[in-house]
């Protein structure tokens, strides 16, 4: 029998937790799916399982979210720096199993996505609802299989029991590929239905604007795997941009969460971890050196949307300025607190983003300029429409004269003293389009705005560093990065992946074996994954 969505969806049950950036797991044991007892409804168990399933994208719980982006995708992209008194980090290269293990053994997100997947397959036939959860299933773990490599996924329990073969990344990117494929198929009939809009915190129940999400994410993963097969990337690319619903181009159709407990969102939350009082710049975590040497040296006007500025004194203090990532971390209290925090437009409310127009633009930009691909139109014009759909997502004025601009990304001086400082050109590229750069260039100059555009996305922003090499980000300190047990030599190249869990080779030795052989390099920081093969990056 087929159910559909006829009664309000309840909200998923929050576990409210604090600050923790030691033992993970043992803080963190109490999932919060729904039990059985509790499922005395179909609508509630359809609502309910689809609000879970939206919190594994980006974790609304705060612990989660704080490693996977605060500590991890925010300093690995760019974005953030830690500043908090932590010793070992990610940015820093020698964080603890504790860190690094979050993505796979957190109870957040692939138990919670599976048991959900799993109730809502016992109760309802509904195709827009199971096409709804294989998109959310995709969106999440793609960011797992993109910090470790190969990951368990074909063979995943009900419950979301991990202690299985691992599947290669690239056939975890082929099911991915499939899976999309069969929901587009499947939303694309259904375009003008919808589901209970009260179940969906996302786009309110409309099945086109989940088509377009579904398109999206092909697009995106479609670019990410381009070194390592073109002919595949090329097929995906080209039939999500030119499907019958087609993807994201209007900033209307943003994949964002509106909807995370009384926590509010994660990311801010643990930005501010252990704030200083009176302190109005953030707490463990500021705003890194990286993104903000390239938006003060393009004037950009979006920088009073993306930080607070910065608290030091004297004639010629900055207005913007970011610490750099993978130095000796400085007192909080004294010195971090003075450099530019991380800013959220609407506070602790302000939505968790998943995708924007904006990279869907980008992507299309690269796909044509650098590759050569039919997107249904020219890379300066998609180039432009990313950064026009940025400046109006964050509401800001000026943006001819932004893209007409020939500046340079500043250096960094950092207003602390000379060692941390870095006086190497980040990029000699301007914002200003210029057609008859080589295809090198373009894929710069596209990435760069990419990354300014995709701000707080830190996985993506690292993925697209990773991918391309792009853009230039400041290397940490060799003096910072301990004793490099993780593998990392190139500090310009910095962190490939993150190890797995340290727990695998001893509960799951067979299969951790198999999945580092088939990572075809020591489990470290520094290996390579299967996407990971840009000849130019090197």
């Amino acid at each position: 029998m087929k159910f559909n969505i006829l009664k309000p969806a309840l909200a998923a049950l929050v576990l409210v937790g604090t600050a923790c950036t030691a033992n993970y797991l043992d803080i963190n044991t109490n999932p919060y799916e729904p039990s059985e007892d509790d499922m005395q409804t179909d609508g509630y168990i359809i609502g309910s399982a689809l609000t879970s399933l939206a919190s594994t994208v980006v974790s609304t719980d705060v612990n989660t979210a704080q490693f996977t982006d605060v500590l991890l995708g925010g300093p690995m992209g760019g974005y953030y720096s830690t500043t908090g008194g932590f010793t070992r980090t990610i940015m820093n290269y020698n964080p603890t199993d504790d860190w690094t293990n979050v993505f796979m053994y957190s109870d957040r997100t692939i138990p919670v996505l599976y048991s959900n997947l799993r109730e809502l397959k016992k109760v309802t036939d509904d195709p827009i609802v199971l096409a709804i959860a294989d998109i959310i299933k995709v969106a999440a773990m793609h960011r797992v299989t993109d910090t470790y490599g190969p990951i368990p996924y074909s063979m995943i329990g009900e419950n979301g029991q991990i202690q299985v073969p691992y599947d290669s990344q690239e056939k975890v990117y082929d099911k991915f590929f499939e899976e999309l494929d069969a929901a587009i198929k499947v939303l694309t009939e259904h375009r003008t239905d919808a589901i209970s809009a009260k179940a969906d915190y996302i786009y309110g129940g409309s099945a086109e604007k989940w088509c377009k999400l579904a398109n999206s994410l092909k697009l995106r993963l479609a670019m990410r795997i381009v070194y390592a097969n073109e002919a595949k990337a090329r097929e995906m690319a080209e039939s999500a941009v030119n499907s019958e619903v087609g993807v994201i181009t209007s900033n209307a159709d943003n994949a964002r969460l509106t909807s995370f407990g009384a926590d509010g969102n994660p990311i801010y939350v643990a930005v501010n971890y252990n704030k200083p009082a009176d302190c109005i710049t953030g707490g463990d975590t500021h705003a890194a050196a990286d993104i903000i040497c390239y938006m003060n040296g393009y004037e950009d006007p979006r920088r009073e949307k993306y930080f607070s500025k910065a608290q030091f004194s004297g004639d010629n203090a900055p207005e913007y300025v970011g610490m750099r990532r993978g130095i000796a971390i400085p007192a909080l209290s004294t010195v971090g607190l003075l450099y530019s925090g991380v800013n959220f437009v609407d506070g602790m409310a302000t939505p968790l983003q998943w995708m924007n127009a904006a990279e869907v633009a980008f992507l299309k930009a690269e796909a044509v300029g650098v590759f050569g691909w039919n997107m249904g139109g020219s890379a300066k014009t998609f180039y432009e429409q990313g950064v026009r759909l940025s400046f109006e997502q964050w509401g800001v004025a000026g943006v001819d004269e932004y893209l007409a601009g020939t500046t340079l990304p500043e250096s960094y001086t950092d207003p602390n003293g000379g060692a941390t400082s870095y006086s190497t050109q980040l990029s000699q590229l301007g914002v200003a389009w210029n057609d008859g750069a080589s295809k090198e260039e373009m894929q710069e100059r596209i990435i760069i705005q990419k990354w300014i555009a995709n701000f707080h996305l830190g996985n993506e922003a690292w993925a697209d560093f990773r991918r391309t090499g792009f853009p230039h980000l400041i290397p940490a300190m060799e003096s910072a990065v301990g004793n490099n047990s993780q593998g990392i030599r190139n500090l310009t190249l910095g962190a490939r992946r993150m190890s797995y869990p340290a727990d695998e080779a001893t509960n799951n030795p067979e299969n951790y074996a198999k999945a580092v052989e088939m990572l075809g390099g020591s489990d470290n920081m520094a290996t390579r994954m299967w996407w990971d093969c840009n000849p130019a990056v090197k």
